[in-house]
């Protein structure tokens, strides 16, 4: 090694202390920083969010919610969605796109058992029927003319994309994805200020990363659908962690009704325009990101446990929890196999 060479490395020494003593302060106050926690309402639900940063992101994690909603809420009269649906426009936006495109892929795979347009059928039936009367057969097949994932796809135009309706009274209804695909972009968020560690859920659809604030992986209770309307006697079958995953719940288990002694959700299948006839209760997904698992939570709650066993035969990248009631009324437990590696002792 020459002179010269020697005296390189001498000058650049300095820097190279510099610069790992510099990693070293950047990591431990990463560290350091505080768990922040904020609530709010977005999408006619609560949210709350954990995530460890020296800096307050409220406004900027509002921001991103705002999006959403003026992308895909149908309470929100300006929304790209409320546009399409009152046939005042046809163009679109990202978010929505993004969203169509999972829709459409979930309603494919699962054989039209997700179906964004079938809000009209279900708001038809309702639950608890205006003097106990459910919707005519007449009533259902008229609405059912305009409900079909089919009916309506994206065409590119002018280097955006637009949505075509085969029926103008079709109506489009992201809100069995929505939540699940806000915690998705909450999470984006916050990777991009470099943040390792949060807990994101809307409504109960969750993604979570990195460690709680116990410095362990986030824990997430999978909870027993129980009739209790305050949800104070509800307990937790099992305990999953969760870490770079969503995880969604489906299943308004109190909303069901009884028949010849056992229980079933007030589930509507678009295929057919009635309530399923199977006892799958709630139905859990973890997946990739949280709007595939809320599609695919719903999707199930249409299908039934046998069916949705089917799909997650074939799909690694699923793992659920199914509750339902067996013949005799009572509550019974399967979960696919995948979802052993998150399962943690209570």
């Amino acid at each position: 090694m020459t002179k010269g060479n020697n005296g390189r490395i001498i000058w650049q020494l300095p820097l190279l202390i510099l610069l790992i003593i510099g990693s070293v302060i950047i990591i431990k106050q990463k560290h350091d920083a505080p768990y922040r926690k904020i609530t709010g309402f977005v999408f006619g639900t609560i949210y709350n969010i954990t995530y460890q940063s020296e800096e307050d992101l409220r406004a900027d994690i509002e921001a991103e919610l705002k999006k959403v909603d003026m992308s895909l809420s149908t309470f929100n009269i300006k929304s790209t969605i409320s546009k399409i649906n009152n046939n005042a426009s046809n163009g679109t936006d990202p978010m929505f796109v993004e969203v169509f495109n999972i829709a459409r892929k979930v309603s494919e795979d699962t054989d039209g058992a997700f179906d964004i347009t079938v809000a009209p059928i279900v708001n038809a039936w309702g639950f608890g029927f205006k003097n106990n009367l459910p919707p005519t057969p007449h009533v259902i097949d008229s609405l059912k003319t305009f409900v079909g994932y089919r009916n309506v796809v994206l065409n590119k135009h002018s280097g955006g994309q637009v949505v075509i309706k085969k029926h103008k009274e079709t109506m489009l209804d992201c809100g069995a994805i929505a939540k699940g695909y806000g915690s998705d972009i909450v999470a984006r968020l916050l990777k991009r200020k470099g943040i390792e560690n949060y807990m994101i859920e809307i409504g109960g659809e969750i993604v979570c990363a990195g460690k709680n604030p116990s410095c362990n992986n986030w824990r997430i209770g999978i909870t027993r659908p129980d009739d209790d309307s305050l949800s104070t006697n509800s307990s937790t079958i099992a305990n999953v962690e969760l870490s770079g995953k969503g995880m969604a719940t489906s299943g308004n288990y109190r909303n069901y009704y009884v028949k010849d002694g056992r229980k079933y959700a007030h589930t509507i299948d678009p295929k057919t325009g009635y309530p399923v006839q199977h006892s799958l209760l709630s139905a859990t997904v973890i997946a990739n990101n949280c709007a595939t698992a809320d599609a695919y939570a719903t999707a199930f709650m249409v299908m039934g446990i046998e069916e949705a066993k089917k799909i997650l035969a074939r799909h690694d990248d699923l793992a659920a929890c199914l509750i339902y009631t067996d013949k005799n009324g009572h509550y019974a437990i399967w979960h696919s196999e995948s979802l052993e590696k998150h399962i943690v002792e209570r």
